[in-house]
């Protein structure tokens, strides 16, 4: 008797989306994010800057000075606005994409399924962004070390950072714009949906400009036409990609061309930009190291890929970020022991914090009869859930969140009561024109309005995503939600938010 063939998974069909409202005040914020948010990466690129200072003098001064005398303290091109665009800078831009690429369907990496998805399968996923950044970064390090801070992908970056924004700002937009428009073939509900495509729940509500901004599909995918290599290996999940692979290393390469613009102009790099570039570096590693956890994250579970998520990964995030070592990369302050031990004592209470509350969270979750956590008290859910009232979690219902901020802290601690000045002066050995950035009473402490945005802004961002948070428990658990939220009345920071 023939031996009966295996029966094949039946293929998922497509369910009725699930539907959400407006986020970011709607169309009108989307409008506002996507026209403004651009703008302000290049205010911060001409606001602080080696050639008038930080804040540029004429920004003191706005109603005593001209427009021209403010192009010129900020160094806006003599081109104009077509200054601000490249095609080598952009070529050069689109190379180091296409090699993270390459990095990613060439190396050999983890195989891992993502969660449940609406309709009935799990996307697969190849995860190898850690030794992909091993390669870059040695290949960097070897770079530096046969030709030292003048290495050419060092001041590459430095002499051509506004056209590397405007490559980046550009890459980023056609690629949301084509993952937009590509969103509408996603299988109609009750059609066979085989490569287990979905629309995002707040991403199709009908408006075009606030669909392209939130993101209409929820994992966009596209497979490489590369023979030899299994599917998952050439599957390209572009939202990942772009979350962890050009932005977020792009985050620690210009903080190094930094590092390299202070020794090229000083002969030293000083302990403040040093402890920035480690902070930062470690927490990029960490995340590249950790690739994995991505799948249980809100912008993969829930969050559409639209110029949100597309802006945010490659312009906002490796630009906004670095405007501390890029300060500093001008204005070498020196910490000092005092400062140095100030800096580190503010990042070990954030790091306690984030790392106690989430390890505590783990291991309830993994072992509650592990006896760090067997004294936990909590309450049951309908669904069988168990939500936390005491340790860490009953102090804030998102406890975490208050670590992860006051480490952020740590970003911009170092430079200090920020704002400097250039001063130009002739050598009267070498008859040189020589520029020196200096601190004076009157720029004093206008900087920090540049140099501390980043915790005003991500304190921001904890919140926004905090309050997104509360709706999805609230949704999920219902009135349990509300006799834990009775118990445990904190939300971030104990007892006062």
């Amino acid at each position: 008797m023939a031996p009966k063939k295996a029966n094949k998974s039946p293929v998922p069909i497509q369910p009725i989306p699930e539907k959400r409202g407006y986020e970011f005040g709607g169309p009108l914020g989307a409008c506002g994010i996507v026209f403004g948010l651009p703008v302000l990466i290049y205010i911060f690129a001409f606001a602080c800057n080696d050639v008038s200072g930080c804040p540029a003098p004429s920004l003191l001064h706005p109603s005593t000075s001209t427009l021209d005398q403010l192009k010129r303290e900020v160094g806006w091109p003599e081109e104009g606005l077509a200054g601000l665009y490249d095609t080598q800078v952009t070529l050069w831009t689109l190379s180091y994409y296409a090699f993270s690429l390459f990095l990613q369907v060439s190396l050999p990496g983890q195989h891992a399924e993502g969660v449940d998805l609406a309709c009935g399968g799990k996307l697969k996923y190849k995860f190898n962004a850690f030794p992909s950044a091993l390669v870059i970064l040695s290949s960097l390090a070897a770079g530096t070390y046969l030709n030292g801070a003048d290495f050419v992908v060092w001041t590459f970056l430095w002499d051509n950072y506004l056209q590397v924004i405007t490559a980046n700002l550009i890459i980023s937009s056609v690629i949301a714009l084509f993952v937009y428009v590509r969103s509408f073939s996603v299988p109609a509900p009750g059609q066979p949906n085989p490569a287990l495509r979905e629309l995002a729940p707040g991403g199709h509500t009908g408006n075009p400009l606030y669909d392209f901004f939130i993101g209409r599909e929820l994992n966009p995918r596209i497979q490489l036409p590369i023979p030899f290599l299994s599917e998952t290996s050439r599957t390209i999940d572009i939202k990942v990609f772009m979350e962890m692979r050009p932005g977020l290393l792009g985050w620690t390469i210009l903080n190094l061309s930094n590092v390299a613009h202070q020794y090229r102009t000083y002969g030293h790099v000083t302990d403040s930009i040093a402890l920035v570039t480690l902070f930062q570096g470690f927490y990029v590693l960490d995340a590249l190291y950790m690739e994995p956890a991505i799948m249980t994250t809100m912008d993969v579970i829930m969050d559409g890929f639209g110029f949100m998520l597309s802006f945010g990964d490659v312009v906002w995030v490796p630009h906004l970020y670095t405007v501390q070592t890029r300060y500093l990369s001008v204005f070498p302050l020196q910490l000092g022991w005092t400062g140095i031990a100030l800096v580190l004592g503010v990042t070990a209470v954030g790091y306690s914090i984030f790392r106690g509350a989430n390890n505590q969270k783990n291991r309830f979750r993994t072992n509650p009869n592990d006896p760090r956590v067997k004294h936990i008290k909590y309450i049951e859910t309908a669904s069988g859930s168990k939500l936390m009232t005491s340790g860490w979690w009953g102090l804030a219902r998102h406890i975490n969140y208050l670590g992860d901020w006051t480490m952020s802290w740590a970003y911009c601690l170092p430079t200090g009561i920020a704002g400097y000045t250039i001063i130009e002066s002739i050598n009267p050995a070498s008859g040189n024109l020589e520029k020196q950035a200096v601190q004076t009473p009157e720029i004093r402490g206008w900087g920090m309005i540049l140099t501390y945005f980043y915790m005003l802004y991500f304190g921001i961002l904890l919140i926004h995503r905090e309050i997104r948070d509360e709706e999805k428990c609230h949704r999920k658990y219902g009135a349990d939600w509300d006799r834990y939220t009775s118990m445990v009345r904190s939300r971030i920071i104990p007892g006062i938010y």
